[in-house]
C-alpha cells in the first residue's frame, strides 16, 4: 500500500528497532510508495512512519531490493558530497564511501536469512543514506 512520507523529525530521529520476518508488509509498503514517486531511488521505513530497520532501493533497471537490519561494516574511498532527501527540505553535505561492505537480512521463504555484500558507487551511497535513516541520523 502506498504510504504518505513523514517529515516529522521526532519520528525520523528515532533509532529503528530490529525488523523481523513479520515486517514483510512494511517492505511491500516501501516498494509501493517508492514506485509511486518520481525521481526517487530509495526509502527507509521511518520515512513512511514505521520505526523498523527496513529499507528499499531501486537499481538502474528500477528493480526493487529490500534489506532488513542493514549494518555498515566498513567503507573505503571516503568523499564529501551533497545529498538530497525526500523527507528533508534542504540538501545536506555528507561524507560517503565509494565502496562499502554491509551485513543485512533478506526475507527468503518467510524467514530472514543473513547476508553480507559489497556495494559500489551510487548503490553504496543510497545504502549509506538509508542506514543513516535506520540509525535516526538526520542527513
Amino acid at each position: 500500500m502506498k504510504r504518505e512520507l513523514v517529515m516529522d523529525e521526532t519520528v525520523l530521529s528515532q533509532r529503528c528497532a530490529l525488523a523481523t520476518a513479520e515486517d514483510a508488509a512494511v517492505a511491500q509498503d516501501l516498494i509501493d510508495t517508492l514506485e509511486s514517486l518520481e525521481d526517487c531511488a530509495c526509502l527507509a521505513a521511518n520515512q513512511i512512519g514505521v520505526t523498523k530497520a527496513v529499507v528499499v532501493w531501486m537499481d538502474a533497471d528500477r528493480t526493487p531490493h529490500v534489506m532488513y537490519n542493514p549494518k555498515l561494516l566498513f567503507g573505503v574511498g571516503a568523499q564529501r558530497t551533497v545529498e538530497g532527501c525526500l523527507t528533508r527540505e534542504e540538501p545536506s553535505k555528507v561524507r560517503r564511501f565509494g565502496k562499502i561492505k554491509v551485513n543485512y537480512d533478506e526475507l527468503v521463504d518467510g524467514e530472514l536469512k543473513h547476508r553480507k555484500r559489497d556495494f559500489l558507487g551510487w548503490e553504496a551511497q543510497m545504502i549509506q543514506h538509508m542506514i543513516d535513516h535506520c540509525n535516526g541520523k538526520l542527513v
